[in-house]
């Protein structure tokens, strides 16, 4: 036994106590037996105290508004005072009964609904050529595809109202569709390519080579692999939309989506309407990119399984 050990200890020279390499990797074995054991000493606990509290001050002041708002909506009060009324729904119930409310929820679903669709569409094919194809401009024509969210809402609204009166479109629903799929297609885009950079670049290839044609590969091989970014680009691309305001405004006339008519109400009052809209779509929105998220996470860990 022990004359096989040593002829093992022999042939690998990483496990003999005289080879280089053993006693690198035996250094660093237990330089990270120790660190585990110690922790880290070269991280600083002030340092990670700091940045943990300038995280939740972070999420404070994002979310402190949004709390309030929710918590003035049952407030029986009509002006947004403390100390606080008495618990009420009344508020809600005025929302429910409100026609002008329905409208705009209907032209808002109906808008975020087709511009799911397209936007997605739209980023999975430009995801797809920055993916497969590589031609003279690609970085130009990625910069191009990513820049409308980096445009200010209010110019990106003007150029569209500019662009789509010159083409009689301005002042319906489909300018409204038109001006958030340019929007919404860049977050698609960026969801569904993250989603094709975990994929084996070899199956499509091998696809082809089986008989398969380009479309019976798309369906059969790259589609059901985008399939959970491709759900979670129509959740996000749903809820981007559902809360733009800048752009709507400038290009929806009287189809006005929820978010406009949210600017009517407060046109001259106070109105105790505002916080249960926001709170109810912030309540969506929120579900939207959760569902997004859950549907992002589970895509990767089947990309690590496959």
């Amino acid at each position: 036994m022990a004359a096989r050990r040593g002829d093992r200890a022999d042939d690998d020279p990483d496990a003999s106590g005289g080879g280089l390499c053993g006693r690198a990797l035996r250094l660093s074995r237990s330089a990270q037996v120790s660190g585990a054991q110690a922790g880290d000493p070269n991280r600083n606990r002030t340092i990670d105290i700091l940045l943990k509290g300038w995280v939740v001050l972070s999420f404070l002041f994002v979310f402190a508004p949004i709390a309030a708002s929710f918590i003035f909506s049952f407030n029986s009060d009509r002006f947004p005072t403390i100390p606080l009324g008495h618990f009420s729904l009344e508020w809600y119930q005025v929302v429910i009964a409100d026609p002008l409310v329905w409208d705009g929820l209907r032209n808002t679903i109906t808008v975020a609904g087709f511009v799911a669709v397209l936007a997605t569409a739209l980023g999975f094919g430009a995801a797809y050529t920055d993916y497969r194809y590589q031609f003279f401009g690609k970085q130009a024509y990625l910069a191009l595809a990513l820049l409308p969210p980096t445009i200010p809402a209010v110019i990106m609204g003007l150029a569209m109202l500019s662009y789509l009166s010159r083409l009689t479109l301005s002042g319906n629903a489909l300018s409204v569709i038109i001006a958030h799929v340019v929007i919404c297609a860049p977050f698609a885009m960026a969801i569904i390519r993250l989603r094709l950079s975990q994929m084996d670049a070899a199956l499509e290839p091998a696809a082809w080579n089986l008989g398969a044609t380009q479309w019976g590969a798309m369906r059969h091989v790259v589609i059901p692999f985008c399939l959970p970014s491709i759900l979670a680009a129509l959740f996000i691309t749903m809820a981007v939309s559902s809360d733009e305001f800048a752009v709507a405004w400038f290009v929806s006339g009287l189809n006005e989506t929820l978010p406009v008519k949210v600017l009517g109400f407060l046109q001259g009052q106070v109105s105790p309407r505002i916080n249960v809209i926001g709170t109810f779509v912030f309540i969506v929105s929120m579900t939207l990119v959760v569902l997004a998220q859950l549907l992002m996470k589970r895509g990767a860990a089947g990309a690590k399984t496959e």
